[in-house]
């Protein structure tokens, strides 16, 4: 029986999508969590996995953008057509964005559908890997086993990052690239394949990674478009990213009551304890939290003296959330996103610095997964790298409160009659009125104030 295909809602801000490019030929035998399609999306681009197996036939060229839940393709038993006028197939060949699609290795398979689900990786002997299906596909091009990788995602998933990690850090004459002029230079079979695709010469590279290897760092440095530079007279769509955070905004603006609080704090202590950790982590496995990973933690440990802070507002009243998932705000070319992190009160500092860098990186990158960026509970941002002391930030839809981060500076204590030079920040509170007044809010700022007065409780 032929099972319909449709366009995943990815998040819940996802209206519509565009198939970039499919991934497998009309008539593959594809099987569970084989990647489909590469779908675009208004926050990012992501594989979209078959959920079952069968016979792959797409219902709609690449490059069409179509609203979530739309029939986009069938699965289809052996000998099955498509249902439709004549039942005939259609062919999966160039897009209107002229990307002919590859073709990977077949698997029968019986029934299924499409959707985000499928997480395994299946190895020869039957077990189960945990893996994201751009990992898969690197590991395939590149001819390595997943059971030798070590994931660094949930629960130990495999991304395509841990892959190129253990590609590089393989052994250099385990993959040579024999350039012209008998040099042999070490680089793995994705970094080859990297530039084949881009036309990059290997004989012109110098290699960062060990013994000389050349890493896809090399290459992105090589390839790495330089930004258009905005002119007076153009005009810049209101689509995708800049889109939503449009709507979102000015979603968030009317329905809301908003009020911002300024509140400066001391951060002496910080910048002490930071330097000390440099010292001491110099070399380790320890990640060295930054000035924003403390602001991070004690944003979070706070709310759980200020529940009212952590909640979100329905037609039926205030709902306060469990659970405390810290989002931040990345700015990305063309606007920004909100990596968040799970439980980030309960994590240790150490572990809150490595999760908040991973997640901003892979943001930046544009590989960082829509799970990633849903679910937030509360959110931080900052504008101290950018020279900013006060602003107003807008609070996330579904959210109560946001956390603006102004830069550090220097500011002035009176000691008897004395002044004492310090280091000092401005906090901006943003809240939903509706939900929070300024006395609480205000003593949730005291209690920020008082986590950074102290902070070695933060590295727990």
């Amino acid at each position: 029986m032929a099972v319909e295909v449709l366009l995943p809602k990815i998040g819940l801000t996802m209206q519509d999508g565009t198939i970039d490019e499919w991934l497998v030929p009309a008539g593959t035998a594809v099987r569970e969590g084989d990647a489909l399609l590469r779908l675009a999306t208004d926050k990012v681009d992501v594989d979209v996995e078959a959920e079952a197996g069968g016979l792959f036939h797409p219902a709609v060229p690449a490059g069409t953008t179509v609203p979530a839940g739309t029939l986009i393709g069938w699965l289809l038993a052996e000998g099955e057509q498509p249902p439709g006028p004549g039942g005939t197939p259609m062919p999966a060949g160039p897009g209107s964005n002229g990307t002919a699609s590859p073709a990977p290795s077949a698997a029968p398979a019986v029934g299924g559908a499409a959707s985000m689900k499928g997480d395994a990786a299946r190895p020869g002997n039957g077990g189960r890997i945990l893996s994201s299906p751009n990992a898969r596909r690197v590991a395939g091009e590149a001819g390595v086993d997943l059971g030798a990788v070590r994931g660094t995602g949930p629960g130990g998933r495999i991304l395509s990052e841990d892959v190129e990690d253990h590609l590089a850090a393989a052994p250099a004459e385990q993959a040579p690239a024999v350039l012209p002029g008998d040099q042999v230079v070490p680089v793995s079979p994705l970094v080859r394949r990297l530039a084949k695709e881009r036309g990059i010469d290997l004989a012109g590279i110098r290699g960062t990674g060990a013994g000389g290897r050349i890493r896809r760092a090399d290459l992105d440095v090589i390839t790495a478009p330089a930004p258009a530079p905005v002119r007076s007279s153009d005009v810049i769509p209101l689509t995708g990213m800049r889109g939503t955070i449009a709507r979102r905004m000015h979603a968030s603006l009317q329905e809301m009551a908003q009020l911002t609080h300024g509140y400066e704090v001391r951060m002496d202590a910080v910048v002490a304890l930071r330097a000390q950790l440099k010292q001491e982590w110099a070399g380790g496995d320890l990640p060295v939290p930054s000035l924003n990973d403390f602001l991070l933690k004690a944003a979070a440990l706070a709310l759980r003296e200020h529940p009212l802070l952590n909640a979100a507002v329905h037609e039926d009243g205030i709902h306060l959330y469990e659970d405390i998932h810290l989002g931040f705000a990345v700015a990305v070319t063309g606007g920004l996103l909100v990596p968040v992190i799970e439980d980030a009160a309960a994590l240790p500092l150490p572990e809150l610095a490595r999760r908040s860098r991973e997640l901003a990186d892979a943001a930046r990158e544009g590989r960082i997964s829509p799970a990633r960026l849903e679910g937030a509970t509360f959110t931080v941002t900052s504008l101290g790298g950018y020279g900013v002391d006060f602003f107003t930030p807008v609070i996330n839809p579904g959210n109560v409160a946001i956390l603006g981060v102004g830069r550090l500076r220097d500011g002035v204590e009176w000691v008897d009659d004395r002044p004492l030079r310090t280091r000092v920040l401005t906090l901006s509170l943003t809240f939903d009125h509706r939900a929070v007044d300024g006395a609480p809010a205000a003593e949730y700022l005291r209690t920020v104030e008082g986590l950074l007065r102290r902070p070695l409780r933060l590295l727990m």
